[in-house]
This record gives C-alpha cells, sequence and structure tokens, in this order.
C-alpha cells in the first residue's frame, strides 16, 4: 500500500490551492467527472448544475480534496468548509497547538512520548501514519451522510489518479462504506501527536457549523482523549492557517 504517497500528494495540492490552483491535476478532474456523468470533457466542463448536484467549476481548483469535500451538496471550494493551510501543515499545526497547550500550563514543551510529526516521518512509520490521517479525513468527509455512490467512486478515480496501488484503491473504497466509529478510528492514532494530527485533518474538511460534523468532532475528541482545551486550540490552528 502506498499510503504515505497519497497523502503527499494531497498534502501537496492543499498547499498550492491555498495560494493559487496551480499544480492540480484539471484534466483529471475533468476527466473523472465525464467519465462518471456521461459525454467527452468538455461536455462534462458544461455540466455544472444539474441532478447530479455537482458544480463542476468548483472542483477544479483542488482534485481529489475538491471531490472529497466540494462535491458535497452546498459545499464549495472557496468557502470556509476545506481547510488548505489546515491540511497542508497538518503536523506542523499540531504540534503548535500542543506547544501552545504547554506554554499556558507553564510545562515544559519538549517531550519524546508525544511522538513525531507525520511531515518528518519515515518508513513504516510514516506509511501507518499517513492510513491513519487519509481514514480521518474520510470519515470527516462523510460526517453528513452527503457522499452518495457516485460520489465515492469519483473520490476513488481521483486516489487512483494520485497513483494508488490495488491494496490503496481497496482500502479507499472499504472506508468509504465502512460504518462511522470514531472510536475504532481513534484506536488507529498510534501516538499523541497522531491524535492531534487526526482531529485537525478532521476540522480541516470539516464545516463546523453543521451539527451532524459538529458531532463528529466532538465524538472524535472524546475518543482521542483530547482535552476541551486541545481540541480548541487544535480548531483554532486550522481556522488561522486557512
Amino acid at each position: 500500500m502506498n499510503a504515505s504517497k497519497i497523502l503527499q500528494q494531497l498534502m501537496s495540492q492543499a498547499s498550492g490551492s491555498k495560494g493559487s490552483s496551480g499544480g492540480m491535476d484539471v484534466k483529471g478532474v475533468i476527466d473523472g467527472l465525464s467519465r462518471h456523468l456521461g459525454g467527452n470533457s468538455s461536455q462534462g466542463t458544461r455540466q455544472s448544475s444539474g441532478s447530479s448536484g455537482f458544480d463542476v467549476k468548483s472542483l477544479l481548483g483542488g482534485g481529489a480534496l475538491g471531490i472529497l469535500v466540494g462535491s458535497k451538496r452546498g459545499r464549495s471550494m472557496g468557502g470556509k468548509a476545506l481547510k488548505y493551510g489546515a491540511i497542508a501543515g497538518v503536523g506542523v499545526l499540531a504540534w503548535k497547538a500542543w506547544q501552545s497547550s504547554q506554554e499556558k500550563k507553564g510545562a515544559a514543551t519538549q517531550s519524546s512520548s508525544e511522538g513525531e510529526r507525520v511531515e518528518v516521518l519515515s518508513g513504516e512509520v510514516q506509511e501507518r501514519r499517513s492510513l491513519e490521517l487519509l481514514q480521518a479525513m474520510i470519515m470527516a468527509a462523510r460526517a453528513d451522510g452527503h457522499i452518495d455512490e457516485q460520489e465515492q467512486a469519483l473520490i476513488t478515480d481521483q486516489i487512483d489518479a494520485l497513483g494508488a496501488d490495488e491494496e490503496m484503491h481497496r482500502w479507499v473504497e472499504q472506508q468509504l462504506k465502512a460504518p462511522l466509529d470514531a472510536q475504532a478510528l481513534a484506536r488507529e492514532a498510534d501516538s499523541p501527536q497522531a491524535a492531534r494530527e487526526m482531529y485537525l485533518i478532521s476540522v480541516a474538511v470539516i464545516d463546523g457549523q453543521n451539527p451532524m460534523e459538529r458531532a463528529w468532532l466532538d465524538q472524535l475528541a472524546s475518543a482521542l482523549n483530547l482535552t476541551p482545551e486541545m481540541a480548541a486550540e487544535l480548531e483554532r490552528q486550522a481556522q488561522q492557517a486557512g
């Protein structure tokens, strides 16, 4: 499975999308849409509204990220729901949140027991953390119950376009259909830093004003054993990163 490669590319997409649409796989998005909605690429771009519920223009800026979040009804790629900066710098921001909480308590800000940031991991540990974060993103995107079978297929297509191997492809399909279980997701966290990253990346793809999504965040924070203060600090970091 090549989860780390997929996560790195999503983080790169997020980094590019925060400033501009440069570097995005626009053709891949159009082709993916046209395969599922019918017609050629030029026809696909014209299907910006209709029974499918997709706003094609809103998806062009973010590739797989755009489909993961932007295709949900009532959500737009340029809106506040998708926080590109938080996705691009998830490890750094989660670590900053911990440092900030420690400073407020007057405690030390260095601890080997906290775990490393995803950005500096390598090998099997990096692969495991990447899976944890991808799983958290998918579960968060599903929290409002608005990803239907067609949208699931589009997400899978875009993950494949990023270079997912067969095992990764099957794993993504499983995650798109698995029950939403905050406790099961939290058990995947391999360190306190991983727990913070999982929560922060969930915040990045969730609209906190949506009651169902807010409920998911609250369940996840509890399952990850995050204090209300830590959860609030992680959300603050995500909002500031934009």
